[in-house]
């Protein structure tokens, strides 16, 4: 599957899950706010019937549970008989090169709108499955009102509660947020650098939040004056978009100047500086004339 594209991940028992009996969905997230690795999206499934059960199986927010515990219940979630009954899950993660690439497209894409996107396809996918969703949970992403009137106008005749904060008060929706947050943690763990750079090898890059002393570090050694980042990075973070500002090559880019010439536009600061009738003088950047490195057009 490539890096810029998302498909749904279900647990065993997701299809046809409880036979037609009524059931409640919660969505959740892992994974928006670092600057690194993938936001997983989380969808439960669970009878109304077995709310004391899916109660007793000790779901809660993600983040207040250990991570031996997060891992316990997830392990029940995929081999506990009793528990397969209880609850499913889909997921649906987007990979840190399609954020980027979302967000930093002509035509960008917000991280809310891939949030919706993402919350959309896993409603759809449960109803597709045939599974008899009544009731909708879902922790907000922008001003509530105006996203749960946006699932009310996809999703008429389905009771809908957007509200922060969800993961806390419904058991399904932190059963969908420990779902989502053990599996980015697992693809964090083995994740794999396809870029072989000496300066990625080996450096751990922790939580992948900004204010991570680890983090921190990781970014700080692993810039590359013209590629920036390996693929785990957001590029369209402001964080790192801070550091290529300060440590990245300048870049300019020649066909620029020749939409420029020929549209008789000229560079304003080069308006003011340059005498009349004479062609600007470029000056490439330290790093090319240190290098030696020379523009080639014929092999």
């Amino acid at each position: 599957m490539s890096v810029f594209t998302c498909e749904t991940d279900r647990s065993e028992c997701w299809s046809g899950f409880a036979e037609g009996a009524p059931c409640v969905l919660g969505i959740d997230e892992a994974g928006r706010g670092p600057v690194l690795g993938a936001m997983v999206y989380g969808c439960a499934v669970s009878p109304v019937s077995a709310a004391d059960d899916l109660k007793a199986l000790g779901v809660a927010d993600s983040k207040a549970l250990t991570e031996e515990k997060r891992d316990q219940i997830f392990e029940k979630m995929n081999n506990d008989e009793k528990t397969k009954k209880t609850v499913a899950y889909a997921l649906r993660s987007l990979s840190p090169q399609l954020i980027s690439a979302a967000m930093l497209q002509r035509a960008k894409c917000s991280l809310n709108q891939l949030s919706h996107d993402a919350a959309i396809a896993l409603i759809r996918d449960a109803l597709d499955c045939e599974i008899n969703v009544v009731q909708i949970y879902v922790d907000t992403v922008g001003p509530k009102a105006t996203y749960q009137s946006k699932l009310e106008a996809i999703f008429p005749g389905i009771a809908i509660t957007v509200t922060e904060k969800a993961d806390a008060l419904f058991p399904v929706v932190s059963a969908a947020s420990i779902a989502a947050k053990v599996t980015r943690d697992t693809q964090l763990r083995e994740w794999q650098f396809a870029e072989r750079a000496p300066k990625v090898e080996g450096v751990k890059f922790g939580s992948g939040y900004p204010s991570d002393p680890t983090t921190k570090a990781f970014l700080a050694k692993t810039v590359d004056g013209v590629f920036g980042y390996p693929g785990l990075i957001r590029f369209s973070w402001k964080t790192v978009d801070t550091i290529l500002d300060k440590k990245g090559v300048q870049m300019k880019w020649e066909a620029d100047e020749d939409d420029d010439s020929s549209s008789g536009k000229k560079n304003s600061l080069n308006r003011w500086t340059t005498a009349k009738g004479e062609a600007p003088k470029e000056q490439r950047h330290s790093y090319f004339t240190q290098r030696k490195l020379q523009n080639v057009t014929t092999f």
